[in-house]
């Protein structure tokens, strides 16, 4: 038997005991892992927008740059083909 087969056999297990556990728990112990599975959910909605938010910010960062990099570099392209067409009259 794999290290798969046995990791999936041992969580398996562990949600059976947890299931069971639940099911065999008074209503206030039920309440508490309620409420705690919801503070979980929400930190982890936190989170996960703080990341996306701060994803988006450097994401805009970086479009700006490339955008000022693109600028400048067109303005010394036309320097460039000023200074050309000066240099052939």
């Amino acid at each position: 038997m794999g290290n798969k087969t046995k990791g999936l056999l041992a969580l398996l297990g562990l949600g059976a005991l947890a299931y069971w556990k639940y099911k065999n728990s008074s209503e206030e112990d039920k309440q508490i892992v309620k409420d705690k599975i919801n503070t979980a959910k929400d930190n982890l909605n936190k989170w996960g927008n703080d990341l996306k938010d701060k994803a988006n910010s450097v994401a805009s960062q970086v479009k700006d740059k490339a955008n000022d990099v693109a600028s400048q570099a067109q303005d010394k392209a036309e320097d460039l083909k000023n200074k050309a067409q000066e240099a052939v009259s």
